[in-house]
């Protein structure tokens, strides 16, 4: 009877799009509605704990730890609940920051940046069990993200890029494809053959505009998904606002998808602008919102493959430049802002922070278009035509007011933050995770139909959860789903299971 049970279940899994890696091997009955936390541990101060990844044959996870030098933590839940601290991975005499971390099959993939932020970085590569170094593969400038292909024949970084604090170095922003098949050989792929479609992505609010920048250096990827066969990667440019679509097989960057923005004149978009009118109050107003996306997971429903992104948005802030500035202190063209003095007034639309580089559409000094900082929610693309299949609009930040956690404060400055976001399996259904900086809490939804998702829970964590990570049951240390979150202002890593 039992045997009879899995099958079904199995099948069952498969039928709902399932991917082979998806399928937990025992499925249990748990309700994603229920999560709380478990269990916790506190790793330092700010920076101590940052993104992290599990090994389920060690029954081990690896935190990310900044706070004095760069550290990878090792964390044992073999006894979970019970956490033991390990000895840490030491790894900051081979270069700068550890900004990512990734497990397959005993392997711990570790993005370092160079000692010289600008300069290449490097993808270590340590053995689970042992913690001896198997390799140091040279990637891109700043690796700020790193992944696993599921078939494990690939670790994919996003090689972010960035400038120096005065804008006089801006390296090229990248994608490095390390074979770990072929000894960890590695490509390292640049975007300056697809500058010859700026004008074209441009329509759609894809964005290049550092100073002096060309269109290679000014991209920055951000963070990777890849496919369910391994054979594509989808990067997010967060502060271009678009999507790069790569060919893992071949080694090259295929497209951008440019995201375009949102339209805060619409009802269904409307959002809090203000953090000086002394109350949430959601409205209106003529002002569009790039949707910067920081995290992407990738997940199949009914044999269709789909992508979600957190719409966290980020401005570039440098000493040098800055993009930001307040509506208040901009001229707008008065023909289309006639009631510009009452739309500029600090308790309405006056302290929203908007970018300068967009907007001046006739080029005569003052503003026709605003441009917010993200989407304050998250989307679903079909991942085969990059179409969108829904938007959260107003709705995303709407459920975190209702739960009495949202932060008027940040009103005025892209909102929750959406930041981090993971898709898992449970009981045959695909569950987002998503993280939100801002408000110390996860957000979890039912994917079942990607162009509906259906809300289930907010879950506080630590201080701005800056990694989310999904074990299913049959890789958890204790038989049942756990989500995982590594909160970077507290350094804390919190750990939840449903009941």
């Amino acid at each position: 009877m039992k045997k009879r049970y899995f099958l079904v279940i199995a099948l069952a899994a498969l039928l709902n799009g399932c991917s082979d890696h998806d399928i937990p091997d025992n499925p249990t009955a748990e309700n994603p509605s229920s999560f709380k936390e478990v269990a916790g541990v506190d790793l330092g101060g700010a920076a101590a704990s940052e993104i992290s990844a599990y090994d389920p044959q060690a029954k081990r996870l690896f935190t990310v730890n900044n706070e004095s030098k760069a550290l990878v933590d090792v964390l044992d839940l073999s006894a979970f609940p019970t956490i033991t601290r390990l000895q840490p991975i030491d790894i900051s005499a081979l270069g700068g920051v550890a900004n990512s971390v990734a497990v397959h099959n005993g392997m711990l993939a570790i993005a370092l940046e160079g000692t010289n932020k600008q300069a290449n970085g490097n993808v270590i590569v340590v053995n689970t069990s042992t913690l001896a170094t198997i390799k140091q593969v040279p990637v891109g400038a700043l690796p700020d993200m790193a992944t696993f292909s599921p078939d494990g024949k690939y670790i994919v970084t996003a090689d972010e890029g960035e400038p120096n604090a005065d804008y006089t170095v801006d390296p090229k922003g990248s994608i490095s494809i390390i074979n770990v098949a072929d000894n960890f050989s590695v490509k390292t792929l640049t975007f300056d053959a697809l500058e010859s479609s700026f004008a074209m992505l441009a329509q759609k609010d894809f964005r290049i505009f550092g100073p002096k920048a060309s269109f290679a250096q000014d991209i920055e990827p951000e963070y990777v998904a890849v496919s369910s066969d391994s054979k594509k990667a989808f990067v997010t440019l967060q502060e271009n606002n678009g999507i790069a679509e790569v060919d893992l097989i071949g080694g090259n960057i295929l497209k951008i998808h440019p995201l375009g923005s949102k339209d805060i004149s619409q009802l269904i978009n409307a959002m809090d602008p203000s953090d000086k009118d002394g109350k949430v109050a959601f409205t209106t107003g003529p002002v569009k919102s790039l949707y910067l996306p920081d995290a992407i997971s990738y997940f199949s429903v009914n044999g269709t493959d789909y992508l979600i992104t957190a719409n966290e948005g980020d401005a570039r802030e440098y000493a040098s430049f800055d993009e930001q500035a307040r509506i208040s202190s901009l001229k707008l063209e008065p023909t289309l802002f006639p009631n510009a003095a009452n739309f500029q007034l600090p308790e309405k639309f006056g302290r929203l922070r908007v970018t300068k580089t967009l907007g001046d559409t006739d080029k005569d000094g003052d503003y026709d278009v605003l441009y917010g900082f993200g989407g304050r929610g998250f989307s679903i693309f079909n991942a085969s035509s990059m179409q969108t299949v829904h938007q959260s609009d107003s709705r995303f930040e709407q459920k975190v007011v209702e739960a009495g956690i949202y932060d008027d404060d940040r009103s005025d400055d892209k909102g929750v933050e959406p930041e981090g976001v993971t898709v898992g399996w449970m009981g045959g259904k695909p569950i987002a995770f998503i993280a939100m900086e801002r408000v110390d809490a996860i957000a979890i939804y039912d994917l079942s139909n990607p162009a509906d998702p259906q809300f289930l829970q907010i879950v506080k964590t630590g201080e701005a959860p800056e990694g989310v990570l999904f074990i299913p049951a049959d890789k958890s240390p204790n038989g049942k789903s756990l989500l995982v979150t590594s909160n970077e202002d507290d350094g804390t890593v919190k750990f939840f299971q449903t009941n």
